[in-house]
C-alpha cells in the first residue's frame, strides 16, 4: 500500500463531515497533531440538523446501521461508543409498503423476518429468504475483505481466493437477476434490489454484488441514535476535541498553496494558511481544490433527490420508524431517473418517523417526518437534466409529495405541518455537491473498488490525501466512515486490526 512520504507529523483535515472526523480520530489515535477546518457553524457536513418550534429535523442520512464501524473509529483514542451514544436497536427495520395495499414489516431477527415473509408471501418464499439471508452474508463476508475495507492501489490488489469466490456466486451478474434466481415474489425482489439506488445505479444496471447494501440494513438491522442521526457527528467531534484535536468552525478553505511536491499548508479565505505536513480533503470534487488532481474522465454522477422533511401536529398512529413506499411502476421509474431525466411518475420513497422511536425529537403530540424521493441530478451525462427549473418546480413537487404520503397512509399530513424544511438538486448544488446530487459518484462498475478514485492520487502533491463519499470504498454512513480509516492509513500505514 503506498502511503504518503517523509513528515506527517502536523496534518490538516478538509471538512468536519463524517469522513473528515473519522479521519481526524484516526489520525489522532496515531499519534498526530491535527487541525479540522469546516466551512460550517459546527460538525456534520451532510448530516444536517434543524431545530424549531420543538422539532429537530435531521436533514441528512435517515437509516444508520453498521454501529461496529462507528465502535471502531472512536476506539482509535481509547473511546467506548457507549460513553458517547446511545444506539436503539430497530426491532422493525423496515416496513415494506406495497402499491396493491399490502405491506411487509422487515425485522431484524430471521425467524421473525422469515414467519412475516410466510404470512405475506407463502411458506416457498419464507424458505428462499432464509437462503438469501445467509448468500447476503457470505457476499459481504467477501467484499468486505476484497472491496471494502482495504486501500486499493491496482485492479491487481483484488486478487486472491475472495474475487474467484465472488465471481463463482454470480457477483458480477446484474442485481435484478441475482435477487430474481432467489424470489418468485415481485415484492420480495423490489425489497431486495431498491437499495442499489444508494449506490447511484438502477437495479437493473447494478453489478449483483451490490446485494450486499441489503446485508447492512436488511441482514444486520437498523439502530437510531438517541437524538437523531445529527448526534453522530456530534459525538465523534466530542471524541476528537477531548482526545485533542483542534476545530476551525466558519473557515472555508480557498487553495492549497505548494512546495515542490508537496502541499505546505491550508489557505483560508481571510488569508490566514495553516502549515501542514499532509492534507486530507473530503470534498465531493476535491479536483477543484488540489492542484494537479485530475478529474475522472467520465465521472457518472448518481441520481438526486428531493427530501422533505416536517414536523407534524399530529400523532399519525400506526406508522413504522421506517417505511419503504413502493409506487406500482418499477423498471419504468429507473428509466426516468436515470435515463429520461425526469422525476419519478410513479415514486418509490423512502419515509422516516424518527420520533416514533424517541420522542426527544417532537414535542408532545407532534411527529418529525422525512421524505426522500430519487430525482434527476443535474449532469446530462449522468443521466440528469440541468433543464429542470427546481425554483418553480419545487413547491409543486412538495404539493405532490403529500398528496402521495396523504394517498399512502399518513392522511392529514399535510394541514398539520408545523415546521418544514425542503432540499432539492438546486439546494445540494450551493452547497458544493457536484451534479446538485448528495449521493456523489454513482457506482457503476467503472467506479468501483480499484477504479474508484483513491485516498492516495497518484498524480497531484504527494502529500494530499482524499477520504468521503466520492473516493474509496464509497457512499453511506458505514462507507465514508472507512473511509476515514483508509485516509489515515495513507498517513500513518496499516494499523493492526
Amino acid at each position: 500500500m503506498r502511503t504518503v512520504p517523509g513528515a506527517t507529523d502536523r496534518v490538516v483535515v478538509v471538512g468536519a463531515g463524517l469522513a473528515g472526523l473519522a479521519t481526524a480520530l484516526r489520525l489522532r489515535g496515531a499519534g498526530r497533531e491535527v487541525t479540522v477546518v469546516e466551512r460550517g457553524a459546527g460538525p456534520g457536513g451532510r448530516a444536517g440538523r434543524i431545530e424549531s418550534g420543538g422539532y429537530a429535523l435531521d436533514t441528512g442520512p435517515s437509516v444508520f446501521t453498521a454501529p461496529e464501524v462507528l465502535a471502531d473509529t472512536l476506539a482509535a483514542v481509547g473511546e467506548k461508543l457507549a460513553d458517547r451514544l446511545t444506539l436503539t436497536p430497530l426491532e422493525t427495520s423496515y416496513r415494506a409498503q406495497f402499491a396493491d395495499g399490502s405491506s411487509l414489516d422487515v425485522h431484524a431477527a430471521p425467524d421473525a423476518f422469515a414467519a412475516e415473509v410466510a404470512r405475506v408471501c407463502g411458506q416457498a418464499e419464507a424458505d428462499a429468504l432464509r437462503r438469501y439471508l445467509a448468500d447476503l452474508a457470505e457476499l459481504y463476508r467477501l467484499q468486505l475483505t476484497t472491496f471494502i475495507d482495504r486501500n486499493l492501489d491496482s485492479p491487481l490488489d483484488l486478487l486472491g481466493p475472495e474475487l474467484v469466490q465472488l465471481a463463482r456466486r454470480g457477483g458480477f451478474g446484474r442485481l435484478s437477476s441475482h435477487v430474481g434466481r432467489y424470489f418468485a415474489d415481485d415484492r420480495l425482489r423490489r425489497l431486495f434490489s431498491f437499495q442499489a439506488l444508494y449506490a447511484g445505479v438502477s437495479p437493473f444496471r447494478a453489478i449483483a454484488a451490490y446485494a450486499v447494501i441489503a446485508q447492512l440494513d436488511i441482514g444486520a438491522g437498523v439502530w437510531h441514535p438517541e437524538g437523531g442521526i445529527a448526534a453522530v457527528p456530534r459525538a465523534l467531534a466530542d471524541a476528537a476535541a477531548d482526545a485533542g484535536v483542534q476545530f476551525r468552525y466558519g473557515a472555508e478553505v480557498t487553495a492549497l498553496p505548494t512546495s515542490g511536491r508537496r502541499v505546505s499548508g491550508v489557505r483560508l479565505g481571510d488569508g490566514e494558511v495553516l502549515p501542514a505536513d499532509a492534507v486530507v480533503v473530503t470534498a465531493d470534487e476535491p479536483w477543484r481544490l488540489v492542484p494537479g488532481v485530475p478529474a475522472p474522465r467520465r465521472p457518472v454522477w448518481s441520481p438526486s433527490c428531493v427530501a422533505l422533511h416536517v414536523g407534524v401536529r399530529s400523532e399519525l398512529p400506526g406508522q413504522a420508524h421506517h417505511t419503504i413506499s413502493f409506487g406500482a411502476a418499477w423498471r419504468q421509474v429507473f428509466d426516468e431517473l436515470t435515463r429520461d431525466g425526469r422525476p419519478m411518475t410513479d415514486p418509490s420513497l423512502l419515509i422516516s418517523m424518527p420520533s416514533v422511536t424517541d420522542r426527544t425529537l417532537a414535542p408532545e403530540g407532534g411527529q418529525v417526518v422525512s421524505v426522500v424521493a430519487p430525482t434527476p441530478n443535474l449532469d446530462p451525462r449522468s443521466g440528469g437534466n440541468p433543464r429542470l427549473d427546481w425554483a418553480t418546480l419545487g413547491p409543486r413537487y412538495r404539493e405532490e409529495l403529500l398528496a402521495t404520503l396523504d394517498a399512502r397512509g399518513w392522511t392529514g399530513i399535510a394541514d398539520a405541518i408545523e415546521v418544514e424544511h425542503m432540499d432539492t438538486p438546486l439546494t445540494w448544488a450551493g452547497q458544493g455537491m457536484a451534479a446538485g446530487t448528495p449521493f456523489a459518484l454513482a457506482h457503476t462498475f467503472g467506479q468501483t473498488g480499484p477504479f474508484r478514485p483513491s485516498t492516495l492520487p497518484r498524480r497531484g502533491p504527494e502529500n494530499v490525501v482524499l477520504a468521503g463519499s466520492s473516493v474509496q470504498p464509497g457512499v453511506g454512513v458505514p462507507m465514508v466512515l472507512i473511509s476515514g480509516r483508509l485516509a489515515a492509513e495513507r498517513i500513518t500505514g496499516p494499523v493492526p486490526r
